[in-house]
């Protein structure tokens, strides 16, 4: 990861900043702060279902000065089959001019959860070829828990300039290649970043549940520490993933149900310097829509 603006450049080489130095630095020119919260809910059905965390960020409150991100449809395709689909380059160009964000801004991003939200959007930045973007490390959690200031009420966004995307398609996995990862024509690790109980099928709301053969469940939340959310010691976080994951010599597919828990997991693998991730977008929303691929 190469980091060029001037705000970042005093930084470690991690797609994590401190708590520290965004009070540090919050109001500075071209410093961007991003809310990326998405809500997961009780759904009508019993399942869970997903909610814009706009009002949360509007009635409970925010870091002052940041500006809501809408994950669910701005950072994403609305016309997507899938929810959480990622945006193409003009949709995505759109989207960073509408919170603010231009070819000059360093761009710091948090949620409320642990670090999923964040870490989608940041990894679609840099899947769009821009590395000036860091994760709060703990989100608002660990904001609050410190008793740092929050706001309530809507930040609008700064006139933004100029924003150029470029794609990156080698950091995205699709259907086509993860099933060349089980027939052997491409060598890869996969992973997977949803909960224990969806991993081994009990519990989920695609038509078939599990899954796919031959995954470590690696499962997002445990990346955190529970008290802070913020990310653990790479010491620990070998422990999560094992050596067969930080160890391998194979390229790594992180997968989800829908591309968001998944980002976590590559997040993490970039704090213990693996670079060669590929999130599969459409994940398990995807592949468990096709009968014709297994699923245990």
């Amino acid at each position: 990861m190469s980091v060029a603006h001037p705000l970042f450049e005093s930084l470690p080489d991690s797609p994590l900043v401190t708590s520290d130095w965004l009070a540090a630095h919050r109001g500075s020119d071209n410093l961007v702060v991003l809310d990326a919260t998405v809500l997961v809910v009780p759904g009508f059905n019993g399942q869970s279902a997903y909610l814009s965390g706009d009002e949360q960020y509007l009635v409970t409150g925010h870091i002052p000065g940041a500006v809501f991100a809408d994950v669910m449809e701005v950072f994403s395709d609305p016309e997507g089959e899938y929810p959480f689909t990622r945006p193409s380059r003009g949709q995505f160009e759109h989207a960073a001019r509408t919170v603010g964000v231009d070819s000059d801004s360093a761009v710091v991003v948090y949620d409320n959860a642990v670090g999923q939200w964040a870490s989608r959007l940041w990894w679609l930045f840099r899947a769009f070829g821009y590395d000036d973007v860091r994760v709060l490390d703990g989100g608002l959690k660990k904001w609050v828990a410190e008793g740092r200031a929050v706001d309530t009420g809507r930040v609008a966004p700064r006139h933004a300039g100029q924003f150029y995307a470029e794609a990156d398609d080698g950091v995205w996995a699709d259907k086509a290649f993860v099933q060349g990862v089980l027939e052997g024509e491409h060598p890869a690790t996969l992973i997977c970043g949803m909960s224990p109980k969806e991993f081994a099928g009990e519990a989920g709301s695609r038509p078939r549940l599990g899954h796919i053969p031959g995954s470590r469940s690696v499962p997002a939340a445990r990346l955190v520490d529970p008290e802070t959310n913020a990310y653990l010691s790479p010491e620990r976080l070998c422990e999560v993933f094992g050596p067969e994951v930080v160890e391998s010599g194979e390229p790594i597919v992180a997968y989800c149900a829908g591309g968001i828990a998944a980002t976590s997991d590559a997040l993490a693998l970039a704090l213990l310097g693996r670079t060669d991730v590929r999130v599969y977008d459409g994940s398990l929303n995807e592949w468990a829509s096709d009968p014709a691929l297994p699923l245990v």
